[in-house]
């Protein structure tokens, strides 16, 4: 009889390669990477002035997810850490043939007005982007509207349901400045980090705070500083809805009433370019207007009840910023996240030892 099946075999674990090894540790930390940046917090950068002064270009921020709740991606298929286009070949990130339904996970509060938040950018599910919605260009500007509420502009005054907003403290906006031909000083410009053109021998556009409109007053050589305010009634064609039944512009618009879900709406033709693109692009339905008849999904109907809760968006930067005034809702499936503050501040115009912005590093978001 052979007795050998009683001793018990001892294999040696075979040993990984240094290479294998490293291809191990390198997928763990893609994927650990992409949890975090997808359900709990992701770093940003400020790319433009349509925020100045509350954030500045070059501000490098922290975006949380978890603040109202992480969106579930919708396009799951994607090259890690690239958002819409790959770096240098500048081909797509992602493949759409996979979108899965807007969810989101529960977060830890609603929006709130003055809350400054990360969005995709709408107008990008149109020609020649047709991006899917959590591939659209990321946004950041200050919520001034939650759904439901009545909004209106009077004079660059933002006002929610009849009271006026809250002015953001570092806000600004252009002025027309006149001095008595003496030239204002670029330095000091530069220092209080006003954008300055100079139209004529004596006057200037000057892109400022309120505070710093008051203190350019004050110069001896400055005889008038008038905030550049465009005309009540006069209707701009950039403006939301685009359409010339309303004499709206930039610093003067509404009222308006902000999409709530499950709000069901009469639709006339005085509302119709307000509401028509949130019912047909964000919410997918097949929307004609013939004659006064409005058709939606092939019936011919007068109201429609909205199935998402949308938001309105400004920058802080009232005269140089691309948002809801021109292009309208924000849809919650745009959500990305709340603002919580910067953790690195780089500032190109500044000279060798004022490049990095020191005051602002760890400044929370407001």
């Amino acid at each position: 009889m052979n007795w050998k099946f009683w001793n018990k075999k001892t294999e040696k674990k075979k040993k990984k390669s240094a290479g294998r090894e490293w291809f191990d540790a390198i997928i763990f930390a893609v994927i650990a990477a992409t949890l975090i940046r997808t359900l709990f917090i992701e770093a940003y950068t400020i790319p433009t002035g349509s925020m100045e002064k509350s954030l500045l270009v070059g501000d490098f921020l922290f975006v949380s997810k978890v603040n109202y709740g992480a969106r579930i991606p919708m396009t799951p298929v994607a090259f890690p850490f690239a958002h819409h286009t790959m770096p240098v070949i500048g081909t797509k990130a992602y493949w759409d043939g996979i979108e899965l339904k807007y969810r989101r996970l529960p977060g830890l509060q609603d929006i709130k007005r003055q809350d400054v938040v990360v969005f995709n950018y709408p107008m990008e599910a149109d020609s020649p982007y047709f991006r899917p919605v959590d591939k659209r260009e990321n946004y950041i500007k200050r919520c001034q509207g939650i759904p439901g509420d009545t909004l209106r502009i009077i004079n660059t005054q933002v006002y929610v349901n009849g009271k006026a907003a809250e002015t953001p403290h570092f806000g600004q906006t252009s002025y027309y400045v006149k001095s008595d031909g003496t030239d204002l000083n670029p330095q000091t410009l530069q220092d209080m980090d006003i954008e300055a053109s100079q139209i004529t021998a004596d006057e200037y556009i000057l892109n400022m705070t309120h505070e710093q409109a008051d203190e350019v007053r004050k110069w001896p050589i400055v005889k008038a500083v008038h905030e550049n305010i465009k005309q009540a009634g006069t209707f701009e064609s950039e403006v939301f809805p685009h359409d010339s039944h309303f004499n709206w512009n930039e610093d003067n618009f509404g009222p308006i009433i902000i999409p709530k879900r499950d709000w069901t709406v009469t639709l006339d033709s005085t509302n119709y370019p307000i509401y028509e693109r949130a019912i047909r692009v964000y919410e997918g339905n097949k929307v004609e207007k013939k004659g006064d008849a409005i058709y939606i999904n092939g019936k011919q109907t007068n109201q429609y009840t909205f199935k998402m809760n949308y938001y309105w968006m400004m920058g802080d930067n009232r005269h140089n910023s691309l948002d809801s005034r021109f292009w309208g809702f924000v849809p919650e499936d745009h959500i990305v996240g709340k603002a919580l503050f910067v953790w690195f501040s780089w500032n190109d115009n500044g000279s060798f030892f004022s490049k990095v912005r020191w005051s602002r590093i760890f400044m929370g978001i407001h």
